[in-house]
């Protein structure tokens, strides 16, 4: 559904994506991830036909994102960063003045009603909170019932029902067989959503894969407060330290914690603060990032 082979977008001198590659396939949530300026929304924009790559290819649906972008846009939804909209319209008439361009289009109250808007569609634009802002951009990135839907820190200024919400349509989508390309900075709500994700920095991909699959190869961690007058070289596992609180990377974080409690029990001591964890989506990024 999404393919990007050595895909290269440069503005100028700055070279924003650095021949990356990647594919999403039917029904599922592939999550691009990366911080401020890792050339994510760059990527999108290609994708969308908004934009022309410079070298390498990007195909949406088997298409041309530039040469069929009539064909694209059809069966794409995409929900940006930011949408202009007219502040004095209506929640409602904002939906059907975008109905009147989009073949095939959702009744705006089924819309609405996916992105939990429904009972604000009398209130002009201007007086709706970021987060409702946010979720008429989904409505409004809903209403061509998508093949391929882009969403570009859907999530960013709503409420944790908001967000919970929010989580449920884009299941309910790829449920359905909509191929959802996401990016987002809640990387618990990537790791939730997407089967699949990969990790930009400057423009490059730094980490990518199943997430799952990914999480899986990660060591977890093992954290607690070193006992007074113990060194760190007294302990059966080697750990760093950060103030008085050590930590132990290990592929099986629940034996490293086993190990480090029978020491602690033969010793006659007590390991406070232990908090045991396994590899999250925030590590992989981290790391990723980090080594960039």
């Amino acid at each position: 559904m999404i393919q990007v082979n050595g895909l290269t977008k440069s503005y100028g001198d700055f070279q924003a994506v650095k021949g990356i590659s990647f594919e999403a396939l039917p029904g599922e949530v592939f999550a691009l991830l990366g911080r401020n300026g890792a050339g994510k929304t760059t990527t999108i924009e290609v994708l969308a036909g908004f934009q022309p790559a410079d070298a390498g290819q990007a195909r949406v649906l088997g298409l041309d994102p530039m040469k069929d972008r009539r064909q694209v846009r059809r069966r794409t939804g995409i929900m940006l960063q930011e949408a202009g909209f007219f502040p004095d319209l209506t929640v409602v008439q904002t939906v059907e003045s975008w109905r009147a361009f989009t073949p095939a289009a959702r009744p705006a109250h089924e819309a609405l009603e996916l992105a939990g808007l429904l009972d604000r569609s009398a209130t002009k634009v201007r007086q709706l909170s970021g987060g409702e802002k946010r979720r008429l951009d989904l409505a409004l990135a809903l209403l061509g019932r998508p093949d391929v839907l882009f969403l570009d820190e859907p999530t960013t200024g709503m409420d944790p029902e908001a967000r919970r919400n929010t989580w449920e349509v884009v299941r309910a989508l790829a449920a359905e067989g909509t191929t959802i390309l996401l990016t987002t900075h809640y990387l618990d709500e990537a790791q939730r959503l997407a089967t699949r994700m990969a990790i930009m920095d400057r423009g490059e991909i730094v980490a990518s894969g199943g997430m799952a699959e990914t999480l899986a190869t990660q060591a977890g961690r093992v954290s607690f407060e070193l006992p007074e007058g113990i060194s760190p070289q007294e302990l059966p596992l080697p750990v760093t330290m950060a103030g008085a609180v050590a930590t132990c990377r290990a592929e099986d974080p629940d034996l490293a914690a086993q190990r480090l409690l029978s020491w602690a029990a033969e010793k006659g001591l007590r390991l406070r603060g232990l908090e045991v964890r396994t590899a999250s989506l925030e590590d992989l990024f981290l790391e990723g990032i980090g080594n960039a």
